[in-house]
């Protein structure tokens, strides 16, 4: 069976996301995809600030507010209880990245484990916006943020993003890369995942307009380039295989997404040529991963 999209918008007007928001058109695309018949299991973070100040709320499903660190085990105790009470409904955990790169990882890995049938969907803005843009395990190398400053010694963040689709792989979930420049792409998977009869993971690429210091009327301008730029492929691993859902049609330089953001804009050419350098291994080993066909966990 097929999902069909909702007509009816089920994350609404009213929320105080900020102008040009990428994280607020996410939620729009997800509960379309997701429909009426959802719970939201939502940490702490943006989109439960911005959408829920008592008494209003922009959620039109059944929403629970859960902590920074425990969103999947919230929905791992909501999933029993539906299954407790001959129940069926779909159950949807909403988390940035810090919720659950890092501070929420170890329920999302727990959750997971035990197989629970939960779709957990991280919207991937790059940093803790929310609590004033520190970095985080998928912020970018060289990312300014208030944790990692750029100045004359140091020049943002020293890592590189943490490969959270493939560490969520290896639970045996199904998991898919997503931006909200593709929203067609976007929903299938979301729809995918939903489907999915175990626990699945959804990371969609979401501007900060705050964070990334970009005016509000290139968020998708900047999602399109990093996909262009091979930045934030596009892909599912699906019982273990890894297949491309999109590619880009032409090649350009990483200096035409990372220009444009504020963010990035110490950057000297070696930090330019090392992430260049970095994206492009990333892209050749997928590339190797896909051919060879084989399971990767």
């Amino acid at each position: 069976m097929t999902l069909g999209l909702s007509e009816e918008e089920l994350f609404v007007q009213g929320h105080r996301s900020c102008a040009g928001c990428g994280c607020a058109l996410a939620m729009r695309y997800a509960l379309k995809a997701a429909g009426k018949d959802t719970i939201v299991c939502n940490a702490t973070g943006c989109m439960e600030v911005v959408s829920s100040p008592y008494p209003q709320t922009s959620w039109k499903v059944p929403w629970i507010h859960a902590a920074f660190e425990n969103a999947a085990a919230v929905a791992s105790g909501v999933e029993r209880s539906l299954k407790k009470l001959n129940k069926k409904s779909n159950v949807l955990v909403i988390a940035g990245d810090g919720g659950t790169f890092d501070i929420g990882f170890q329920a999302l890995s727990g959750a997971f484990e035990r197989g629970h049938n939960i779709t957990f969907l991280c919207y991937d803005n790059g940093a803790y916006m929310n609590t004033g843009v520190q970095r985080s395990g998928a912020t970018p190398k060289y990312t300014a943020t208030t944790t990692t400053p750029a100045g004359s010694k140091v020049h943002g963040k020293k890592e590189f993003k943490k490969d959270m689709p493939f560490i969520v792989a290896a639970h045996g979930a199904y998991v898919a890369t997503a931006n909200i420049a593709y929203p067609q792409d976007f929903t299938k998977k979301m729809q995918k995942a939903i489907e999915f009869n175990g626990p699945s993971y959804v990371q969609v690429y979401a501007p900060c307009v705050i964070g990334w210091k970009i005016p509000s009327n290139i968020t998708i301008k900047i999602s399109k380039l990093a996909f262009e730029a091979k930045i934030y492929p596009m892909y599912e691993i699906e019982n273990g295989v890894l297949k491309f859902t999109l590619k880009p049609s032409k090649d350009i330089s990483v200096v035409e997404y990372l220009k444009l953001q504020g963010r990035f804009k110490h950057m000297v050419d070696d930090e330019i040529n090392d992430t260049q350098n970095h994206v492009n291994e990333r892209w050749d080993k997928l590339i190797k991963i896909e051919k060879s066909g084989l399971k990767i966990f």
